[in-house]
């Protein structure tokens, strides 16, 4: 599809008053990234429903809230970390209900693993000392602008451990706006906080820029 067809097949939400913008389409690389750089996201399949929610969540790098105890096994490299070294394995980790139905079904795996591929989408690992995966975190770049799709922990804190790892590669590549599209009780702890839609849509405007993948720090 062309960039006119998906502007016809999504509401604009700089005008649409409702959260809910598009059913339908696919995972496709083309219409994930429009989507992601018109402040859209897929939160269900068969069929997919689009959002672009009022207000939305985010994170300011800058002022990002750990607790002393978060930090303290920071210090002490409690866990070893890894960057896009098991991205499929951090989705499958994210997914994972021991009794609930999960939002990860399999077009969401296979789309965002060829996003992965293209370099548009990313992870973060966390390890323990027998070399086990134990926590994660994994989203979207586009130029400047980070979307945190979901996170998960086997170990206590290995997820908010991964996360502040992320914050700090996207810190040294002066990332401007780390969506996090609702909150919930661990993010709004960690210090994010909700915006008009109108806000959100003007600083992504600025953030994503170009269409670039981010290549991550050493």
């Amino acid at each position: 599809m062309t960039q006119r067809e998906y502007a016809q097949f999504f509401k604009d939400p700089h005008v649409w008053k409702e959260d809910l913008v598009a059913v339908g389409g696919d995972f496709s690389p083309d219409r994930l990234l429009y989507a992601y750089s018109h402040g859209i996201f897929p939160w269900s399949e068969n069929p997919i429903h689009w959002y672009s929610l009022d207000p939305r969540a985010i994170f300011d790098l800058q002022n990002v809230h750990f607790s002393r105890t978060i930090l303290r096994k920071i210090r002490r490299n409690q866990f070893r970390i890894s960057y896009n070294e098991a991205f499929k394995a951090v989705m499958q980790g994210c997914a994972y209900r021991e009794k609930d139905s999960t939002w990860i079904t399999p077009g969401f795996f296979k789309g965002y693993q060829n996003l992965h591929r293209l370099g548009y989408a990313h992870s973060v690992e966390a390890w323990n000392e027998k070399n086990e995966l134990v926590g994660g975190v994994y989203g979207v770049a586009l130029g400047k602008f980070f979307a945190g799709e979901s996170m998960f922990a086997y170990e206590s804190d290995a997820g908010k451990i991964t996360l502040y790892h992320l914050f700090e590669k996207l810190k040294a590549s002066n990332f401007s706006l780390f969506d996090t599209q609702q909150l919930n009780h661990v993010t709004w702890s960690l210090g994010a906080y909700e915006i008009p839609k109108s806000s959100y849509l003007q600083r992504l405007e600025t953030a994503v820029g170009n269409l670039e993948p981010w290549i991550i720090p050493p």
